[in-house]
Formats: structure tokens, sequence, C-alpha cells
């Protein structure tokens, strides 16, 4: 072993040596099917000419130049095509490195809005249960991931969590969709009512849970209460897409499928489709507004915070979403993969659900379908299904602690947008020999 400080320091990596189009090839010629865009970040695919160009020619005019000094073409011009697509004309955009530095900085963000209010009780943030949000510490102390915050427990903010809308494990035979909806919304309410509104600054949630419950989409009707119940008492609503944003639902936003508008919203990932390391959190006009007359500026900052060539990525993946039509495939393609998955799993001892939005989907497995008991970890599920699935020549993102925080497994596929028809078959396939190669007595 080299010098590396690998994620996990006994695994023998293969070398990536090199990418194109939907695959993957490593220094020993093995070819990968990317099923998962690394971690929902691919969604370009590899060797994409039209943004590597774009990249080399901002490289030859600015590479680098610190926004303490200096503003940017693409960051502006990226700005703008993306406050037009969150639908106000005065929202503002905030480039950052990545999904943790976002969330991060829309809590920072959410804090100083009421202090530019003279409201300087509201600092509880409020997430829910199996959620993630990211990894620096206080993203982590959002997050409802007892496997991530193990270590770091005594070192995390103990902030309100409530319960997440996941209506495969949690909604009752008696309650319709309404009624479930209502009952998760609700639990927001009870845990402001509990820390008093005037102590809590925002509410945070993904549109559609990601890495912890592998892609769940909440009931109609869930957000729109939540907005109500955020508009009732003073509570700045974020909603997190770093994995589910920049089309990878079907829509751009995905919050645009819940017919809500939240305060902020952050995308990451997808928005630089791996080209280069970009995040942003768009904000209203009026969040930016009252920070300014009455701060003078926002009290926070990264080095690369709109840094040129990671803009100009970002500028040129937005500008193929919309010249090839992606979002439109993919709708199309993930119509047809969730179509063949439940073709092939539906009737699968050990697949308790198939769900998400667009090119965004999980499957949960269960050990007794009728009981919906989950795996433990003991078994290592999620590792196994990882390794197999790389035997096999496709690179797809496991996952545990699905059920509980503890007990459960699950994979979550997110193909990049230019999948053809092919490429979902040859999914399919490489996951099915995968699930079988798996002993779930």
């Amino acid at each position: 072993m080299g010098h590396v400080f690998y994620r996990a320091p006994r695994h023998n990596y293969p070398i990536a040596r090199q990418a194109d189009g939907v695959y993957i090839y490593d220094s020993c010629g093995n070819k990968y099917l990317d099923g998962s865009g690394g971690a929902a970040v691919s969604c370009l695919g590899h060797s994409n000419k039209y943004v590597i160009d774009a990249i080399k020619s901002q490289l030859d005019q600015v590479a680098f130049a610190h926004t303490a000094f200096f503003t940017n073409d693409p960051q502006e011009k990226l700005a703008h095509k993306l406050a037009q697509k969150f639908g106000e004309t005065d929202a503002k955009v905030y480039f950052l490195s990545g999904g943790s530095e976002a969330n991060e900085t829309a809590i920072k963000l959410a804090r100083q809005y009421w202090v530019s209010q003279g409201q300087h009780s509201k600092s509880i943030i409020i997430s829910r249960h199996q959620s993630y949000h990211g990894n620096t510490l206080a993203t982590l102390s959002l997050s409802g991931n007892p496997g991530r915050q193990k270590t770091y427990r005594p070192m995390l903010h103990d902030w309100p969590k409530v319960m997440p809308c996941h209506a495969y494990r949690y909604q009752t035979a008696d309650e319709s969709t309404q009624e479930y909806a209502e009952r998760c919304a609700r639990s927001l309410e009870v845990e402001i009512l509990q820390a008093g509104a005037e102590n809590v600054a925002a509410f945070i949630a993904e549109p559609i849970v990601g890495a912890t419950l592998g892609c769940v989409p909440a009931v109609k009707g869930y957000f729109r209460k939540i907005r109500e119940i955020c508009d009732k008492y003073g509570v700045l609503l974020i909603l997190d897409e770093i994995m589910a944003g920049s089309g990878r639902s079907g829509t751009y936003f995905a919050f645009e499928q819940e017919d809500v508008k939240p305060d902020m919203v952050t995308i990451a990932k997808g928005i630089g489709a791996g080209y280069q390391p970009l995040a942003a959190v768009i904000c209203r006009g009026f969040i930016h507004e009252n920070i300014v007359e009455n701060c003078g500026a926002f009290e926070h900052g990264h080095t690369y915070i709109g840094h040129p060539t990671t803009c100009a990525a970002g500028l040129a993946v937005l500008e193929v979403l919309e010249q090839e039509n992606l979002l439109q495939n993919v709708q199309k393609m993930g119509g047809l993969l969730q179509s063949q998955l439940h073709e092939v799993f539906a009737s699968h001892p050990n697949v308790a659900d198939i769900r998400g939005r667009g090119l965004f989907v999980g499957i949960e497995f269960t050990l007794d379908k009728d009981r919906k008991k989950a795996p433990e970890p003991e078994r290592g599920l999620p590792g196994k299904l990882k390794q197999a699935a790389m035997a096999n020549g496709l690179i797809c993102y496991p996952g545990g602690g699905t059920a509980d925080g503890v007990n459960g497994a699950h994979i979550l596929l997110a193909p990049p947008f230019i999948y053809e028809e092919n490429h979902i078959g040859e999914l399919v396939e490489k996951l099915e020999k995968t699930i079988n190669q798996q002993d779930f007595t």
C-alpha cells in the first residue's frame, strides 16, 4: 500500500484507469457498469467532451480568483440560471465545494437571518430520524444516522429530530395516505412547540431520502403540511437535495413534485456531475435582503466558494442537461428501470420494497416479507452486496440501518442520465445475479 489514507484501509481497491460513457475500467482491464453514479454524482456519465472542453477553456482564462477580491463570469451565469430554475427572480445562490459544506452554510444562513431580525434565541435546527445531511460536526448532528454518528456522539449538537415519512415502514394498515402524511408532519409541530417556536430557526429534510433510507420519497401532501407548519411558527424550511436534486428525480428540483417552495434548497453531486467538486445553496431573496440590510454581510466563507473553473463545469453540465433534454430521458429510463425491477424482483422473497423517482431508485431487503423483518448488521449484507456487484461488473450503492438506524439493508441506484434501454437491461441482469448470490437464511 502507498501513502493514501483510504476510506477503508483494509480494503484492496482496484485502480480506476479509464472512464467513458456509463462504464469505468480498472487497471486490470475489468469493465464496470456505473449503476449509481458513484454516490449519485456522475449524472452525465464519464468523459463528456462538452464539459471537459468548458473546463479547459476556463483554465486558459482564469483558473482561480478569490471571491474576496473578484467575481467571475461562470459564477454569475450559473447563479442566474439556477435562480431561474428555483423560480424567484430575486433568489440568491452561494457556491461551495460539496454537500456537507452546503448544508452547513444553509443552517448558518438560517441562524444569521433570525439574528438580522433581532430574534437571537432562534438557534435550534430540527431534522428527521433516518436522514443524512453531511459529515461536518454540525451536519452530522442534523443527520438521523446512528452508525455515522456513533464515534462522534460527544461532539455533536443534541438537536431535536422528528419521525421520517417512510410509508413502507411506518404507515399503518388503517391509515389513509392523507392521515399518514398529517401524522408525520404533526410530529414536527410537536417538536417545535416542545422546543419553543421562539428558539427554532429551521427545519431541514430531504424530499427523497437518499443514503440512509435508500430513495424514499414522502407520501403525497406531506411537504405541503410541513410548509404550513413552518409558516405558522416562523420556522425556515430547508430542503436538502444534495442527492435528489439537479434533475435526478425527473425534475430539476425534487421539490417541484411536492408543490412547495422551500426558503432554501441545497444541491451538490449532480450539479458538477463529478467533473468538478461543486455545491450550492439557493435562498429566497428576503433572506439575503435582510442579512445585507441589517448585518452588512453573511458571516461565513470558504476559500473555494464560487471557484471559476468549478462553476464553468457546473454551467456546462446544466447546458448539456438542457440541450440534450436529459430530464425527459431521466423520466423515461426511470420508469423503465422501476418497471423491470418490479418484473424481476416483485416475487423475490427477500426484496421488501422498490421505490424512488426518476433515476433515483432504492431496493430494500427483508428476511421475512410478511413480517418485514430487517437483516441484522452482523450479516454484513451491504458490504457483501457491494463486493458481489463489483465482481459482477456493476457499481451500485448499498447501505445499512435502513429499518431503524441499526437493522436493515438496501441498494441505492442512481445511474447516469444518459442511460439507454440496453443499459437498464444490463443493470437489472447484473443486479439479479448479485442478489441471488446472497444468503438470506
